[in-house]
């Protein structure tokens, strides 16, 4: 029997998830919330095979909940499911140690796979991201075409939590690093990005991000 929790919080999202997840393997437990603090409750109150998680949820807390996640559970598989650019943020996911990154574009029968994949070996990439591994960042194409794609990993946590409308002091204590250092990260967003003001950033990422 294996043990699965969708975190989603899209109810349709969830109920075709389920469906396929079932289609593979009739005999599952299968738990699900739309928000991140439920997800911890899940997490710390049952033995689970696979994760998958979407980052777009209430309360979540970007790369920090595969962190999270991991105190709780250290061998647990991480799947990210998400409809964020799959070009732009696999890489970056991967680096913070989730196990997998599926784009929610995925073909039924790619779903099938990779969650297959997961609870057999722990992992699973689409063609996508062994091409980004191979060549071990996204093309100059992409880069041009879409300034996210020139934020670091930590760039993109500080720029997730400004958008949030968190302070800087808020930021510093929820990364664990100085004021000084989120003042330079907010400096190198807006530099790339070409703003200047958190609303404008806000506009931006929301073009971008379409």
């Amino acid at each position: 029997m294996k043990h699965i929790l969708l975190i989603e919080n899209h109810s349709i999202v969830r109920l075709a998830t389920l469906f396929i997840i079932r289609d593979v393997l009739p005999a599952v437990t299968f738990w699900e919330t739309d928000n991140f603090p439920d997800a911890l409750h899940i997490v710390s109150t049952q033995r689970l095979d696979l994760i998958l998680l979407d980052i777009n949820i209430p309360d979540g807390e970007g790369f920090q909940m595969i962190a999270k996640i991991r105190r709780l559970q250290p061998e647990i598989a991480i799947m990210v499911f998400s409809a964020i650019d799959e070009e732009l943020y696999a890489m970056h996911y991967l680096k913070a140690g989730a196990n997998g990154f599926l784009s929610k574009n995925a073909s039924t029968e790619e779903i099938r796979t990779a969650i297959v994949a997961m609870l057999t070996n722990g992992r699973y990439v689409s063609e996508m991201v062994q091409q980004l591994l191979l060549r071990g960042n996204v093309t100059p194409e992409v880069r041009q075409s879409n300034p996210l794609a020139a934020l670091s990993q930590r760039e993109i946590e500080v720029m997730d939590l400004l958008l949030q409308g968190k302070w800087t002091k808020e930021i510093a204590t929820f990364l664990n690093i100085t004021g000084s250092s989120v003042s330079t990260y907010k400096l190198r967003i807006f530099e790339k990005l070409g703003v200047d003001t958190v609303i404008e950033l806000y506009q931006k990422v929301s073009r971008l991000r379409e």
